[in-house]
């Protein structure tokens, strides 16, 4: 029987999947619940989210304080996280891609806890996340969060070394025990309440060394995916800036720049930023929920309208749009 769900229930899967709190998690996992309908092709996803939301009941009951200090809110234009085994150069790309200093040595397990950057892409800024390494026997409960929640994941594997190959199948085999995922695209498994898959590209990580060929032809031999691969060289800069555009064109946003009623120019230099297809009041929420509250019109300059188009609230926004919003 199809479960037939409905656009509500849909939008709070969406929201679960980005969810970076057990408070939001539980909130959410609730009111999925509430707005499944109550039937038996829906028995087991019903029991699924009974189950899960009493997890994390128990996980938010016992949340420590380290939990909590390590919560990081979303920035920019996006969120990027860094994942990899022991020693595959994450942080090294981190301080080659932002002003952040995360501290780089030549030994595995230097990076203990999540770390945020800000990456800047043209006149916009994304949120790059370091984090621990993953290993058969080290998965920090919080990474796999963040990984869930990812708009993007970056997957270091260490072609400088031959344990790079070892590092990266035992990471693969260690996502596949649980019910985050790595894929082309993200999305939740409808069919298992909890399974979720995040877009990722793979990032080869020290070319520069002279036998990283011969050790790519071997994690093709070892390790199995079909992602997009990006080859770089975090301590030579070889690839950054092509990665650097990489991620930000896989976000899919748009800039929208603002301009008030009262004055000539837009300000050009802090854009907005929304995913494409989203709408004007999807813009006016990012500014001040009182815009969406009392909003009546807007006037748009941009490339698919006549300068200065009087629209409404659903008209959907485009790259580089300029709007003058009246309340």
């Amino acid at each position: 029987m199809p479960a037939n769900l409905t656009q509500q229930y849909l939008k709070a899967e969406a929201e679960y999947r980005r969810a970076t709190s057990l408070e939001d998690e539980l909130r959410l996992l609730q009111l999925m619940l509430r707005e499944l309908p109550k039937h038996k092709g829906t028995d087991k996803l019903q029991a699924d989210l009974k189950q899960k939301i009493s997890r994390v009941k128990r996980e938010s009951e016992s949340a420590s304080e380290k939990r909590t200090r390590l919560r990081i809110p979303r920035q920019g234009a996006g969120r990027v996280v860094l994942i990899g085994g022991p020693n595959a150069g994450k942080s090294q790309l981190i301080r080659s891609m932002t002003r952040a200093e995360p501290e780089v040595a030549p030994y595995p397990f230097t990076t203990r806890e999540a770390t945020p950057a800000m990456m800047p892409f043209d006149d916009v800024m994304v949120q790059l996340i370091d984090t621990p390494p993953i290993a058969h026997d080290l998965f920090d409960a919080h990474v796999q969060a963040l990984i869930r929640g990812a708009d993007l994941v970056l997957w270091l594997i260490d072609i400088g070394t031959d344990d790079g190959i070892d590092a990266a199948r035992e990471l693969q085999e260690k996502l596949n025990t649980t019910k985050t995922r790595l894929a082309n695209e993200s999305y939740l498994d409808e069919t298992d309440v909890g399974r979720t898959y995040t877009k990722t590209v793979v990032v080869l990580n020290k070319i520069d060394d002279a036998e990283a060929d011969d050790r790519y032809k071997m994690l093709k031999e070892f390790c199995e995916y079909d992602f997009r691969e990006y080859r770089t060289s975090a301590t030579t800069g070889e690839g950054i800036e092509e990665l650097r555009e990489t991620i930000y064109r896989a976000l899919d946003v748009v800039r929208v720049y603002t301009k008030q009623p009262s004055n000539r120019e837009a300000d050009m230099e802090k854009p907005f930023t929304v995913r494409r297809g989203e709408t004007l009041i999807n813009v006016a929420e990012l500014i001040h929920k009182d815009l969406v509250e009392n909003f009546k019109s807007a006037r748009i300059w941009g490339s698919e309208v006549h300068p200065g188009t009087i629209v409404k609230g659903d008209y959907v926004v485009h790259d580089k749009d300029i709007v003058e919003i009246h309340t």
